[in-house]
């Protein structure tokens, strides 16, 4: 008879995250099956995809018997142009009909991914052990800590659920950090305040033997931060991405109050039409708002270690977008 090979099924395969992680199962000879819902999977004969929507109990339950480990990402992202109802409908709703269907399909083991933004901003400590209070603004961090206090209350319902926070993801394939890295390397970038707001960048490589690890070692009802080794300003991070990609930035920044003005009257624009703001409230509380998170836990119950500092994978990163045609050659480099 011939063994049977290891059953993963991910939600949000089609995602910059869900992708490498898809990757990574495949790599270890996992059998995968990935939901569809809009965004279509990159083409893979190894992945087999379910299509339907992350509500749908009865589909979902279906598709789960047999599975040994569910990695739930699926989410509705931090855009002001997604309305709120469509925001709790996925991240919190969503999340309950993922894990009650997973539950009645027997699945042994999941993992949940919620968001470091469920802290709002982090004040009063340099970094945010998993016990710090939460606190989240956005209406997105809101939904995203509703669907991770349903994680938990599955767990302590006898679910084998854990749960993972990520630092600031990045590196190749990634469409939202690109927004940044393109706007930095264009050499019209413009800070949105000083860029004091602290983050903790984690490679996506990283990040993905940490979601792996936490499939494999973490406890049940537990959350864990997966997260770089580096606590940076975003200004650091920004000057990093643009000696990466050869360019000086100005010193010009846009302060606090009229940035914030901006944000408002972007998204009043940007929202009707559909249409992603260039600022947003949620963007700027990326430059101002702290998230660094301490990944101690995860070393000590995971053995957790990130390889990649920010110099090194956000060189890699740029050198991608390259090779992609994403961005233009280095300056004073010629197409070969």
């Amino acid at each position: 008879m011939a063994e049977r090979h290891m059953r993963a099924f991910v939600t949000g395969g089609s995602g910059f995250i869900g992708g490498h992680l898809i990757e990574s199962l495949l790599g270890l000879g996992f059998e995968v099956l990935t939901l569809v819902h809009r965004s279509p999977l990159r083409s893979h004969d190894k992945v087999e995809t379910v299509h339907g929507d992350i509500c749908d109990k009865e589909l979902l339950s279906k598709a789960l018997k047999g599975t040994d480990i569910l990695f739930h990402l699926a989410s509705a992202l931090g855009s002001s142009a997604i309305g709120r109802d469509e925001f709790r409908r996925v991240n919190v709703l969503g999340t309950e009909s993922v894990l009650e269907s997973a539950r009645s399909a027997g699945v042994g083991r999941a993992v949940h991914f919620s968001s470091a933004g469920v802290f709002g901003a982090v004040k009063g400590v340099k970094i945010a052990a998993e016990s710090f209070p939460p606190k989240p603004i956005t209406v997105y961090d809101k939904t995203k800590l509703e669907g991770e206090e349903a994680a938990l209350r599955f767990a302590r319902e006898g679910s084998d659920v854990a749960v993972v926070r990520p630092g600031w993801a990045y590196g190749p394939g990634d469409r939202r950090t690109f927004k940044l890295i393109k706007a930095v390397c264009s050499g019209r970038f413009i800070f949105a305040t000083r860029g004091k707001g602290l983050q903790t960048p984690v490679y996506i490589d990283d990040l993905v033997k940490g979601i792996l690890l936490a499939g494999e070692k973490g406890q049940k009802g537990e959350v864990y931060h997966l997260a770089g080794s580096e606590i940076m300003t975003v200004q650091d991070m920004v000057y990093e991405i643009a000696g990466a990609c050869g360019r000086k930035l100005s010193k010009l920044y846009l302060p606090l109050l009229p940035a914030h003005l901006a944000a408002l009257l972007l998204e009043k624009t940007f929202v009707p039409l559909r249409r992603e703001p260039p600022l947003s409230r949620s963007k700027l509380s990326f430059f101002v708002h702290s998230k660094p998170l301490s990944i101690g836990k995860a070393r000590n119950e995971l053995g957790y270690e990130p390889a990649v500092n920010f110099r090194s994978g956000i060189a890699r990163t740029v050198s991608w977008y390259r090779s992609q045609g994403w961005l233009p050659p280095a300056p004073g480099h010629a197409l070969s």
